[in-house]
Parts: structure tokens; C-alpha cells; sequence
């Protein structure tokens, strides 16, 4: 039996949850229903899409948004907080480490393999240091909820980590649509997300920027999958939103054409893979980035949110050795657990995930989105022995984990209140005035009775998520 939001194992509500079970037996018939039409017209008239790689049928759809909030309790949120905060300062310690002194490395705290020749390691960082030494002025930490006993780190996200418009359009939209449930709960604003992302963005400029320093979001453009989201922080920003032929290099400093002639550009908030960033460094054939960038990066004379080379702290092997991080740079216990992982690349541990194959969640260590996994519990036999064979041939590839019983939450289904499985991904800013978290985050739900598949790729949905003042 999973844990369940709103009733815990099966008991009373708790008391996160008191007024809004109160509204719920309430609410006229059919009044959930209603408002979760209007959600998906607003929603489809704003045009609020994602692209799920692999459809036929479209190209683009809407992420299915569920009328019900997830709330979490101010004392609860506190703990969680303290928990982002050590571990997103650890991150950045970390990668200033393994860019740096390479300590870690020599103390044995992770292997040196497993960071130097990690397909995200950038050599050419080595020895580089991002403007004020941040590297990750965003990060998207996944949560999980098993039981009473809180929350465990399912992943980090330190590249580009995308969701936070989808937190934001569905905080306006529950405001919207329930004005009387928002006056009868104390609910943190998610609104200041939009400043504190720009305070971090600013706080990351070259030291000779000056106080007002030009910023822009540069996107891959519109066919990327998540292009509704660059455009529409780039407003929430009142930044431009630029392609990588928008900008160019002179003199190792970037410049953004604009119809009153050239504009030089202090900090570049990147929803672009450094592979693609610069064609002079990395991919000759990407046209996605602009030729010169990375000489004006590491002349210090541009700014990069999130910092080149970020993507090994992203790496689900590297995930595994963040208790001992922790421990070594802070010298504190880690305040938020990480989910149980064999690390496949281990003989030992091989062999006992080949023998319960059936049973466990094998991911690829740089996988993303919901790909490249299986599932065991939920695979055929012909699916569970051809991920055998991937196993067997790249174990350095894989980890894997428990099948979780993850948390449950009250989720409209047909006109009916159901349990679906849920995550949280709260979003972490790093600035030099220190970690900040945004209250609340993006809460994904599985909308099929029984999936442990939250992910939107993969055709999750998403929820409000409230953190509450008292």
C-alpha cells in the first residue's frame, strides 16, 4: 500500500489536507469536472504545449493538468528546504572540485574514472572558473515520498532542467478557477520565481558588467521540445529570447544584433546542450550555437547559466556517491536520503540486479525524460531479457533501483477522485547571496491507475503544488 498525500497509510486526513477535504465533500457535482475543461481551453488557447518524442499521431499536445493541489505543510517544507540547500551547495562544491584541486578524486570519495571519462566531463573546463565560481545557478532536484519518513532524491538535474513554466501557468491557472480555496489556505507565492531566477542570473555577470548587466535566453529554437518554455520565461525575464544566429563573437566578447546595431551580452541563460554550444569546440556540425563562445567564456567576458561541464553531476552513477560528497565537503550528514542504487558498473552488484531483473528500475546513467529504462514490474519477459543483454554488455551504463512505492495523491480521473502516483520537483537557484528554493515545484502525476511513470515525456501530467505559511 502506497503512502497517500491527503490520508497518510490509510488513516485521517492530514492536516495539510483538513480544508481542502473539507471544500472537496463540499463542492457541487460535476464543479471538478467543469473547471478541469476550462483549465484545458485556457491552457490550449495559450498554447501551452510539450512534444512527446515517439507519438505518431502529433507532434506536439498539451500536458494534461489535474484541478486537484498537492499540499505540503509549512514544517515539512522547512525540512525539505534545508535538504535542497546542503545539496545544491554541494553540487556546485563539487564541480568546482572535479575542475579544480580534483580533492574528491584523490581522497577516493568517488572513483576518478567515473568523473574523467564521463561522456559530460569537459576537459576544456579544467582548470576554468565560471563567473563568482557558480556552476549551477538552476537545478531541478527530483523527489519521492515513500512513507512517513519524508522525501529521498530520485535524481539531480543540473544541465538545462526544464518545468518550472508549467509550476507557474498552473499556479495562475488554480488561482483562476478557485479563488475561494486559495482565501481559505495560506499558500506560498510561486509568483517571485521570475526575480529570484533574475537576482541568480545577475548576480552570475562578469565582474566588469556593471549593475544592470544584458542578459538573454538563448533556445535551440522552435522545435525544440520545450521551446514554449524558453519564450515564455524570456518574457517573464523581459529578456530577449535569442537563436544561436543572433549572436556572435568579436574580441572574445558575445554581441546580440538588434535593429539600433550591436548589443554585448554579460550573461546567456543556455537551454542548449554544451555539445551544441560552440562549433569551434565541440560538434563541427551544430548550427544551433555560435562560433566563438567558449574563447569568450573562458575569458571570463561572458557569463553561462548553467556553466559548461555541469552535465556530470547530472550522471546517475555520480548520483550515487552524493551521501559520501556530502559528508566530505560539508562534513554533515546528508539531509535528504538517496534512493537505494546498485551501481552496475560493480561486479557484486551485477550480478544481484541480473538476478532480480524482473523486479527492479535499471536506468541509463546520462538517461533523461523517462527514456531508455526498464521497469521491471511492469515489462514483459521478452522486454525484461532484452534489457538483460544491455546489461550484460555495458554495465558501466546502468544503475538500478527498488521498484518505489511512490506516493499517492487525491487526482481527477473521468469525473472521479482517484490515486495516482505523484513526484516533486522543486527548483533550486544559486546566486552569490547564497541557495534559494523556489515554494513549491513542479508536482507530476501518473495518470494511469497503477504507472510509476510521472514523466511528461512519457505522458505524465502535472499538478499545483502548495506549500503552506503555517
Amino acid at each position: 500500500m502506497a503512502f497517500d498525500e491527503m490520508s497518510g497509510m490509510g488513516g485521517e486526513v492530514r492536516d495539510s489536507y483538513r480544508g481542502l477535504a473539507r471544500w472537496l465533500a463540499d463542492a457541487p457535482e460535476g464543479l471538478l469536472q467543469a473547471r478541469s475543461r476550462q483549465a484545458e481551453l485556457f491552457f490550449r488557447r495559450m498554447g501551452i504545449t510539450f512534444a512527446v518524442y515517439g507519438e505518431a499521431e502529433s507532434s506536439e499536445r498539451l500536458i494534461p493538468f489535474d484541478v486537484v493541489p498537492r499540499i505540503i505543510g509549512a514544517a515539512e517544507w522547512a525540512g525539505l528546504e534545508a535538504g535542497l540547500v546542503q545539496r545544491v551547495n554541494v553540487i556546485n562544491a563539487f564541480l568546482s572540485d572535479i575542475y579544480g584541486k580534483q580533492e574528491c578524486l584523490k581522497a577516493g570519495i568517488i572513483p576518478a574514472e567515473l568523473v574523467l571519462t564521463n561522456p559530460y566531463y569537459v576537459p576544456q573546463m579544467q582548470g576554468r572558473r565560471p563567473p563568482r565560481d557558480i556552476w549551477v545557478q538552476i537545478a531541478g532536484v527530483d523527489l519521492v515520498r515513500t512513507g512517513e519518513d519524508g522525501f529521498y532524491v530520485l535524481e539531480d538535474n543540473c544541465r538545462t532542467p526544464s518545468g518550472v513554466s508549467y509550476m507557474l501557468e498552473n499556479r495562475e491557472m488554480m488561482m483562476r478557477l478557485f479563488p475561494d480555496l486559495f482565501a481559505d489556505y495560506p499558500v506560498r507565492p510561486v509568483e517571485t520565481y521570475a526575480d529570484m531566477l533574475l537576482a541568480s542570473l545577475r548576480g552570475c555577470a562578469p565582474l566588469g558588467a556593471g549593475s544592470d548587466p544584458t542578459i538573454v535566453l538563448l533556445t535551440p529554437g522552435p522545435y525544440n521540445s520545450a521551446y514554449y518554455e524558453h519564450s515564455f520565461l524570456a518574457d517573464k525575464l523581459g529578456v530577449e529570447l535569442v537563436e544561436g544566429s543572433d549572436l556572435f563573437v568579436d574580441d572574445d566578447h558575445v554581441f546580440m544584433r538588434t535593429t539600433q546595431g550591436r548589443q554585448q551580452v554579460d550573461v546567456i541563460y543556455r537551454r542548449l546542450d554544451d555539445d551544441f554550444l560552440d562549433p569551434l569546440m565541440f560538434r563541427p556540425d551544430s548550427a544551433l550555437g555560435v562560433p566563438g563562445l567558449m574563447t569568450a567564456y573562458q575569458a571570463g567576458n561572458v557569463a553561462l547559466a548553467n556553466a559548461v561541464g555541469t552535465g556530470v553531476a547530472d550522471d546517475k552513477a555520480v548520483y550515487t556517491y552524493m551521501p559520501e560528497l556530502v559528508r566530505f565537503y560539508t562534513g554533515e550528514e546528508p539531509i535528504l536520503k538517496n534512493v537505494p542504487t546498485w551501481r552496475c558498473r560493480e561486479p557484486e552488484a551485477l550480478k544481484e540486479v541480473l538476478s532480480n531483473l524482473d523486479q527492479l528500475v535499471v536506468k541509463e546513467v546520462g538517461g533523461s525524460g523517462g527514456y531508455g529504462m526498464l521497469v521491471g514490474p511492469a515489462s514483459t519477459k521478452a522486454e525484461v531479457e532484452a534489457f538483460r543483454k544491455k546489461l550484460i554488455n555495458d554495465p558501466d551504463d546502468f544503475i538500478a533501483q527498488p521498484t518505489l512505492a511512490l506516493s499517492t495523491a487525491p487526482t481527477l480521473d473521468k469525473g472521479e477522485l482517484s490515486s495516482r502516483h505523484v513526484d516533486l520537483r522543486p527548483f533550486v537557484l544559486s546566486s552569490p547571496d547564497g541557495v534559494k528554493v523556489a515554494p513549491g515545484g513542479l508536482t507530476r502525476v501518473a495518470l494511469k491507475a497503477g504507472s510509476l511513470v510521472v514523466n511528461s515525456s512519457q505522458g505524465g501530467g502535472t499538478k499545483d503544488t502548495w506549500v503552506l505559511d503555517v
